[in-house]
C-alpha cells in the first residue's frame, strides 16, 4: 500500500494541523485501487513534541494518519478492501453493454 498526503489544513495562529487529507493506493500489475479520506486533529502547540507546520514531513503526517486510523489491524482491513476491488477488476462478476451494439 502506498500512502500520500494530498493536503493539510492548519491553524493560522499556531500552525497546528487540524485536518490531513490522505490517499491510499494499492497496485497489482496493471490493476489498481485507491481510497481517499480525511483525519481531524486537535493540535496543542504547547505540548512536548509539537512540530511547527514548516518543519512537518510527509512521512511524519502519514504516521499520524496511520495511528489515527487505528493501527495495523485497520490498515490490514483497508488493504483487504482495496485488494478485493482489484480482484473484482481482474475477474468481474458483471459486465455492461448491449449485445446488439458492436464497436
Amino acid at each position: 500500500m502506498q500512502f500520500s498526503i494530498t493536503n493539510l489544513e492548519s491553524n493560522v495562529s499556531d500552525g497546528g494541523v487540524v485536518i490531513a487529507h490522505y490517499r491510499i493506493d494499492l497496485v497489482d500489475g496493471e490493476y489498481s485501487s485507491g481510497a481517499y479520506g480525511t483525519i481531524n486533529f486537535t493540535p496543542d502547540s504547547t505540548a512536548d513534541g509539537f512540530t511547527p507546520y514548516a518543519d512537518l514531513t510527509e512521512a511524519q503526517v502519514i504516521e499520524w494518519v496511520k495511528e489515527a486510523l487505528g493501527g495495523d489491524e485497520k490498515l490490514a482491513e483497508i488493504e483487504a478492501a482495496l485488494q478485493a476491488k482489484i480482484d473484482e477488476q481482474k475477474t468481474p462478476a458483471t459486465t455492461s453493454g448491449m449485445p446488439w451494439v458492436t464497436e
